[in-house]
């Protein structure tokens, strides 16, 4: 599991729109990565659901927020489109970031835990949640925010 204050792990993932997205874009920027399960299964669309109804409080806070999971982009699109996210869900298909940040043992975890970082504008992690209950979890992280 990461430690707060330690410099975030890079990454290069394709999003569900199949755009290369790295760490360095969110430069300047908080960057909140919720890691779920699997696209479209009840706790990831109550979870993104929260975020995506909060999306315009996290843009007031200059936060840009992604969903990470092992699904492909084609998962991952339907997941979003369906569910009409207002942001991007990254493709971890070879589970490096997940293993980075503690959301995966290793390499043959069928499915991403569920956790999410905060990433400061310097890169360095602000803030992890190890423990996520998807109802409740995207309002304590925003108003977690204001404290980070």
């Amino acid at each position: 599991m990461l430690e707060t204050g330690a410099k975030a792990p890079d990454f290069s993932l394709l999003d569900d729109e199949g755009n290369k997205r790295t760490l360095t874009e969110f430069t300047g920027k908080t960057l909140v990565l919720w890691f779920y399960p699997k696209a479209d299964t009840p706790g990831c669309t109550i979870e993104g659901k929260g975020f995506r109804d909060l999306k315009a409080d996290f843009d007031q806070r200059n936060v840009v927020l992604c969903g990470v999971s092992f699904d492909d982009v084609a998962a991952n699109r339907a997941f979003r489109e369906k569910c009409e996210f207002p942001y991007s869900l990254l493709c971890d298909t070879d589970k490096q970031l997940a293993i980075a940040c503690g959301a995966a043992a290793d390499a043959s975890a069928g499915t991403a835990k569920r956790i999410t970082v905060v990433v400061g504008p310097d890169g360095n992690v602000r803030k992890v949640y190890d423990t996520v209950k998807p109802a409740e979890h995207p309002k304590q992280v925003l108003d977690d925010l204001a404290t980070l």
